[in-house]
């Protein structure tokens, strides 16, 4: 047993709650909130090294035996995550510091930021499919109230589609959920894996494994991301990062967690289903990233190829592949987070989302613009940057498994994020000035400086290059996070007999 288990959500939610009784002193909301963050990403750090000396970390809440009762749990993948969410928390709300206007800083934006964390740290560090549904309503409700914040015709529109998706899918969860405790009796992961070991994964076990893959697809983007291109474009810019790093990876991690240690037993059903998914979404994301001409949605369809991408590593199967899947994962997460900064800076600049209005920034911008050349080189995959290794691995896997129609996809996805980025790099950076306009778009983008983003953004890269460089350290941790996931025993026993 670990108390340090749920320091992460504590923290959040404790920061919430004051928050909530001083909606007028801004200067009290800002300070306060970030020391929120900044002791959330040492409880990270905390929980991250505990884990590496002592292995996987519990907490059974009111000392229940297991599978009774509500149980956390902490392996290296869900420490990982925490951290990086920890660390894309501070630099969104530094962010958010810099750009948000004051009329949504009264409107309880920084508790509802808060708020935002306790669902997506409870969604990494629960143990059981209920409570994993309790995070996400938590993480979703907090959602939707930042993304409409502000009340523009663009967001009120957009808010709706992405709540309708959101209430479908959580509706289909509480279903899928009633069906498995009818047919297992239970919903603690460790000992639903044991149960469904014991009873054989065939038949109606398959079609609520299916249903869950749907679920967590709507969640994720993986496919079914009709409501992401629209509702991500939305909110503020910060919102936008914040939801473009960590909104997603949810939904992914949720499928990681479920497919490696409920629903391993019958694979091939729920792999095929996987990479049909997984091709069609770098495909339909690589298409929406080439013929869009407005920043945001570009930026949105890179997201969807990203989310394709290690869904693509998902549905291999194979044990080797689970390195390139976490090594990707956290660098997708860093590297989106850095590029919707970025993206947000650069609107800002020229004060409109269009390409065609933009031009010659290198000029008055030249950080902003080699910067954002530096996170695209990243997301490529060029070494030595953090997307290199987690790229190399998942191709290699493919390539072993013999996958070579997702194979080709998946490099050629790659392809097509290189062409969308370096379009917006070519467009915006190079060519001539335009004229200054008025507000261009309904989320309000009007030509403004974005002040003290520099050092920050800085350090972000400089962790996308850390990764890549220090490749060989970080890959010790993703080892560690991928042993547990190709054995769901260790998980098991850790759980059950914690």
């Amino acid at each position: 047993m670990n108390n340090s288990v749920v320091l992460p959500l504590l923290i959040p939610l404790l920061t919430a709650i004051i928050l909530v009784f001083l909606p007028n002193r801004l200067a009290a909301q800002r300070t306060i909130a970030f020391i929120g963050v900044l002791l959330n990403l040492a409880a990270a750090i905390l929980l991250l090294l505990q884990i590496d000396r002592s292995g996987i970390q519990t907490l059974h809440l009111g000392g229940w035996a297991p599978p009774y009762g509500i149980v956390f749990v902490a392996d290296m993948l869900s420490g990982l995550l925490v951290f990086t969410t920890s660390v894309i928390s501070a630099f969104c709300l530094w962010f958010m510091f810099r750009t948000i206007d004051e009329q949504r800083e009264r409107m309880y934006v920084y508790p509802l930021f808060q708020f935002l964390l306790v669902g997506i740290y409870g969604s990494f560090l629960t143990g059981d499919l209920f409570n994993l549904f309790v995070c996400f309503e938590v993480m979703l409700i907090a959602s939707y109230a930042m993304m409409v914040l502000g009340g523009t015709k663009r967001q009120l529109r957009e808010t709706l589609k992405y709540m309708m998706a959101n209430i479908l899918s959580s509706a289909l969860f509480v279903a899928a959920m009633a069906y498995l405790y009818g047919m297992l009796g239970t919903l603690n992961m460790a000992h639903l894996s044991q149960r469904v070991a014991e009873v054989g994964q065939n038949g109606m076990l398959d079609v609520i494994a299916v249903l869950l893959l749907l679920v967590f697809s709507l969640k994720a983007g993986l496919f079914l991301f009709f409501w992401l291109p629209g509702s991500y474009s939305a909110p503020p810019a910060a919102v936008r990062a914040l939801f473009g790093g960590l909104l997603t990876k949810v939904g992914l991690y949720a499928i990681i967690r479920t497919f490696s240690l409920i629903f391993y037993h019958d694979s091939p059903v729920t792999q095929a289903w996987i990479g049909g998914m997984a091709a069609a979404t770098m495909i339909l994301g690589s298409i929406g990233a080439s013929a869009y001409r407005d920043v945001p949605r570009i930026i949105n369809y890179n997201v969807i190829i990203g989310v394709g991408f290690v869904a693509f590593g998902l549905s291999l199967g194979a044990a080797h592949a689970w390195d390139g899947v976490v090594f990707y994962l956290l660098h997708d997460m860093l590297a989106k987070t850095l590029l919707f900064v970025l993206a947000g800076w650069l609107i800002a600049a020229s004060g409109t989302e269009r390409l065609q209005e933009m031009g010659a920034l290198i000029q008055r911008h030249p950080l902003l613009g080699w910067l954002f050349f530096g996170t695209m080189l990243a997301l490529v995959g060029i070494p030595p940057l953090s997307g290199f290794p987690g790229k190399l691995l998942l191709l290699r896997s493919g390539m072993e498994e013999e996958a070579y129609a997702l194979f080709g996809i998946g490099l050629a996805s790659s392809f097509f994020v290189l062409y969308s980025l370096l379009r917006i790099f070519r467009m915006a950076f190079w060519g001539t000035e335009k004229e200054a306009g008025a507000d261009r778009n309904e989320s309000g983008s009007t030509r403004r400086s974005v002040t003290g983003m520099s050092a920050a953004a800085l350090a972000m890269f400089g962790l996308l290059a850390a990764m890549g460089l220090g490749g060989e350290w970080v890959y010790g941790w993703v080892r560690q996070a991928s042993e547990v996931l190709g054995n769901a025993a260790v998980y098991i026993d850790a759980v059950m007999k914690g």
